[in-house]
């Protein structure tokens, strides 16, 4: 019985981390999505452009499927 309060509470605490990751994800996809006028990108982009590839790719990601025109790596 043991085993399986043990697998049950390791269950909820991978979903609870899941519905966190979520969360700020979708966070972060609002925020970026704030980022509209040609000014704000180009500001944002010279924030990205501070730190590496692996560190911006998250974002990459997000500004991509926002706007395929207008993502990170159009700006390189």
């Amino acid at each position: 019985m043991h085993a399986i309060r043990s697998t049950v509470a390791t269950a909820r605490s991978t979903a609870g981390r899941y519905l966190a990751e979520l969360r700020e994800q979708r966070q972060l996809e609002r925020e970026l999505a704030e980022y509209r006028s040609d000014s704000d990108r180009q500001d944002l982009y010279a924030m990205l452009s501070r730190h590496t590839a692996e560190e911006v790719a998250p974002i990459e990601r997000i500004l991509n499927r926002q706007n395929p025109s207008r993502g990170l790596a159009h700006h390189r």
